[in-house]
């Protein structure tokens, strides 16, 4: 299991890289905020958590899963980036579960995303 760990932890680094920068891929963009509330199957309660972007920061949007236990899993905001970006909208709101193992629906967030532009 820790060789799995270890070879997705990797693959995450190098897919990081490769994303380029927030500020090539969009450059009309000056911060992305994904405020968020992390809801783990077993925790008695949810968990705050916050993510900033920044112009030098690896366009990368997949926020990782909380659970020890997850391998290849996390929440992809690739899309709804590019969407509000591309409508140039500033803020949305919605629901995304994990879909990592071993088990899936383990963990979900509600979040809200916050763009600043240029």
């Amino acid at each position: 299991m820790n060789n799995k760990k270890n070879a997705a932890r990797a693959e995450r680094r190098q897919q990081k890289i490769d994303s380029g920068f927030v500020q090539a891929i969009f450059p009309e963009v000056s911060s992305i905020v994904i405020n968020m509330t992390y809801n783990q199957r077993g925790l008695r309660q949810s968990l705050p958590r916050t993510v900033n972007f920044f112009p030098s920061s690896y366009a990368f949007f997949t926020v990782e899963c909380l659970n020890k236990e997850c391998v290849e899993g996390g929440f992809d905001f690739t899309r709804i980036i590019s969407g509000m970006v591309g409508n140039r909208k500033a803020v949305t709101k919605g629901e995304l579960g994990c879909q990592g193992g071993p088990v899936t629906d383990h963990s979900d967030i509600v979040y809200e995303v916050a763009i600043s532009y240029v």
